[in-house]
C-alpha cells in the first residue's frame, strides 16, 4: 500500500545535506528564533542554524495550550529541580549562568527549592521548556519546544544536567506525569496521562484546536518516543508513514504542542486553522537541521566486534532482516516507485500491537530505520521488547527462523553496532 503525502516533499537535493557550518549570529544559547521566517534565498548552513534555534527554543506560540488552557505555569512554579529531574526534564549545562554553575559544582544549590527551578527557567536552561519569569520572580507563562521530547543531555555535571544531545529520544521523560499536573484536567484524564510512563506519548489520543483539547481516540495507546537523528534518506518519520518528516512536524507542532498555526488532514479528521501561522513557515529550516543530526556511534566496548561481523551475515542471511531493513537507512519505506509514496506493511505482520495503526492515516506500519539502537530501548513502537535480545527472540518465534543460540547472540551484537 502507498499513501500520497499531503505536504509537498522537500527537494531531494536537501535530503542528503550534512556538515553545515554554524552562523555565529544564531549561536547564542536560549536566543529566541524570529516570529516569522523568510527562507527562499538563504544558504543551507544558515537554514540549518536557524532550524537549530527553532528546534531548541521556538514554542510556536504554544503558550496558548500550556499556559492559557492547561495552566502549567501554576504547578511548575512549585516544582523543585529534584522533582523536575525525577520526571525526566533535563538542564542544559551550557546555558547556566556562571554563578549558578559554580554553585552547582560546589554542591551549594538546594535542589529541593522551587525558586531554583525559576532561576533555571529564567536562564532558558530547562531543555524544551520556555518559561517567562517577571521582575517579581513569578512564573507568568510556560511553553514547550521540539527539544522537550527529542533531546537529552550527556549528564556531564550530574544525572540530568549536561550538554545537549539533540535528536536523542527522551527515554526518561514522563510527559504524561508532567501534563497530569495541570489544574485544568479532570481526575480521569490525569489518571490516563499518568499511566503512559517514561519515554512514551500518545499522539493520536487528542489534539488542541487553539481553544480546547479535542478527543481523537480512546482509550489511550501511548507509543515510544523515537530518536530523530539519522533520518537522512528515510523520508517518513512516523511509525505509520503518514507523511514526510515536515508533515509530522506540522501535525505535532500545531495539534500536539499547541502551536499557533494551521494543519489539515481529513484522513484522521483533524482540521485546525489559526492565523497567523507560526509553524508552517519554519518547517523547512527545522527539517534541514534535523537532517544534520547524525546517529551517535555506539559507546566504546559496548559490543563484540568479531561477533558483530558474524551477526551481520545472520542479519542478511538466516534471519532475513535485510529483506525489510534495506540499505544504509535500514528501511524499505522508500523502496517503491515513486519514492514519495511510502512502502508500508500490514499491522499484524510483525506481531506487535496492531490497534495503534487503526488510528493513523495509513492504517499500516513502515519498517523502522535502524540507527543507534543502543540509545533508545525499549523497542518496537509499543515498547514491548525491553532489550535487543527480546527483539531477536520475538522475530525468531514469529517467523520460525530456528536461529541457534550462537546466531541470536551474534545478531544482537550486530544490532548493537548499528
Amino acid at each position: 500500500m502507498r499513501v500520497l503525502p499531503l505536504l509537498p516533499a522537500v527537494p531531494l537535493a536537501l535530503l542528503g545535506v550534512v556538515g553545515f557550518k554554524t552562523s555565529p549570529t544564531l549561536q547564542a544559547a536560549g536566543a529566541d528564533p524570529p516570529a516569522a521566517v523568510e527562507t527562499p534565498h538563504l544558504p543551507t548552513h544558515v537554514l540549518a542554524d536557524l532550524g537549530r534555534a527553532i528546534f531548541r527554543f521556538d514554542t510556536f506560540g504554544d503558550e496558548q495550550l500550556w499556559t492559557g488552557f492547561l495552566r502549567m505555569h501554576e504547578p511548575i512554579a512549585t516544582l523543585s529541580p529534584k522533582q523536575a529531574l525525577a520526571v525526566g526534564l533535563k538542564v542544559d549545562l551550557d546555558a547556566l549562568p556562571p554563578a549558578v554553575l559554580a554553585a552547582l559544582k560546589a554542591d551549594l544549590v538546594n535542589l529541593d527549592d522551587p525558586a531554583v527551578t525559576l532561576t533555571l527557567l529564567r536562564a532558558n536552561a530547562v531543555v524544551g521548556v520556555k518559561g517567562r519569569v517577571n521582575a517579581a520572580g513569578a512564573l507568568t507563562s510556560v511553553g514547550i519546544t521540539c527539544a522537550l521530547c527529542h533531546s537529552t543531555v550527556d549528564d556531564a555535571l550530574m544525572p540530568g544536567i549536561g550538554h545537549r544531545l539533540d535528536g536523542w529520544a527522551a527515554t526518561s521523560l514522563d510527559v504524561g506525569a508532567i501534563v497530569a499536573l495541570s489544574p485544568a484536567l479532570d481526575a480521569a484524564t490525569k489518571e490516563e496521562f499518568s499511566s503512559w510512563g517514561p519515554g512514551k506519548y500518545d499522539p493520536r489520543h487528542h489534539y488542541f484546536d487553539g481553544t480546547t483539547l479535542v478527543p481523537l481516540n480512546s482509550p489511550s495507546l501511548p507509543i515510544v518516543i523515537p530518536p530523530i537523528y539519522g533520518l537522512q534518506r528515510v523520508g517518513f518519520e512516523t511509525v505509520s508513514g503518514d507523511g514526510p518528516i515536515s508533515y509530522w512536524n506540522s501535525y505535532v507542532g500545531v495539534g500536539q504542542m499547541g502551536g499557533h498555526g494551521s494543519f489539515r488532514d481529513p484522513r484522521i479528521d483533524v482540521r485546525i486553522s489559526q492565523r497567523p501561522d507560526l509553524v508552517t513557515p519554519k518547517l523547512l529550516p527545522l527539517l534541514i537541521y534535523q537532517l544534520t543530526l547524525m546517529k551517535p556511534a555506539p559507546p566504546a566496548g559496548s559490543f563484540d566486534r568479531i561477533a558483530a561481523a558474524r551477526g551481520r551475515d545472520v542479519f542478511g542471511g538466516a534471519a532475513g532482516c535485510a529483506r525489510c531493513h534495506q540499505g544504509p537507512a535500514f528501511t524499505d519505506v522508500l523502496s517503491g516507485s515513486p519514492r514519495s509514496w511510502p512502502v508500508l506493511h500490514d499491522p499484524t505482520e510483525v506481531g506487535t500491537e496492531a490497534d495503534y495503526a487503526s488510528r493513523t492515516a495509513t492504517k499500516r506500519y513502515r519498517t523502522t530505520p535502524l540507527r543507534a539502537l543502543f540509545q533508545h530501548a525499549p523497542y518496537f513502537h509499543d515498547g514491548s521488547a525491553a532489550t535487543l535480545e527480546a527483539v531477536v527472540e520475538h522475530y525468531n518465534v514469529r517467523f520460525g527462523l530456528n536461529l541457534s543460540g550462537a546466531q541470536k547472540s551474534d545478531l544482537v551484537q550486530y544490532l548493537k553496532s548499528i
